[in-house]
């Protein structure tokens, strides 16, 4: 377990149910934040915020009393889905916790660093995320920006991180990784990518 990061309850996808998804809350100094969008919530109080990486995660939000921001390319798909409170559009820095746009998988899509002082958590969405212990990316949906989608890996390739936390991985397996070769795992799905693949 990575101390002060709470997971909820794995649900899977109706449409991919080998992959589960979870919300995860932040339990900060600078007031407790919640990651993600699933039918359930860690248990955590006093979550200030909620944020969405995209609006694929808005048709699971459960309902909370904490407001729901999501990046502004992605605020109108998210609210036909769950209440949203507000929007971001570019990167901010909430004290240690970094928005940073990584648009592709969605206009909108969003990665989040957090530095918990032991620890750099980034959470990808699921512009990667885990298929058993290898890193993918989700090119197969529609709406998808392939070249949007490249530059935004390429950005990802050069963040320094010790853990990924995507918001999908594979049921029964680590809902996260280490990511001590997180250039090698990013250049692969890069590779792969300009073979024509979709992860």
């Amino acid at each position: 377990m990575i101390e002060r990061l709470h997971a909820s309850e794995p649900q899977p996808l109706p449409f991919a149910p080998s992959l589960h998804v979870r919300s995860f809350a932040l339990e900060r100094d600078d007031g407790n934040l919640l990651v993600y969008g699933a039918e359930t919530a860690p248990a955590l109080d006093d979550v200030e915020r909620r944020y969405l990486g995209h609006w694929h995660e808005a048709m699971f939000a459960a309902d909370l009393d904490a407001p729901t921001f999501v990046h502004a390319r992605d605020r109108e798909p998210s609210e036909q889905r769950t209440a949203i409170a507000g929007t971001f559009s570019g990167p901010e820095r909430l004290g240690d916790f970094e928005l940073i746009p990584i648009p592709g998988h969605t206009p909108g899509a969003t990665a989040f660093l957090w530095d918990t002082g032991d620890h750099r958590l980034l959470f990808t969405g699921d512009s990667i995320y885990l298929d058993e212990d290898e890193w993918v990316a989700a090119f197969n949906v529609s709406g998808v920006d392939r070249s949007a989608y490249v530059a935004s890996l390429e950005r990802l390739r050069e963040l320094e991180f010790d853990v990924l936390v995507p918001w999908a991985a594979t049921a029964g397996h680590p809902f996260h990784a280490d990511a001590a070769d997180a250039q090698r795992r990013i250049g692969a799905i890069l590779d792969r990518v300009q073979r024509g693949e979709d992860r």
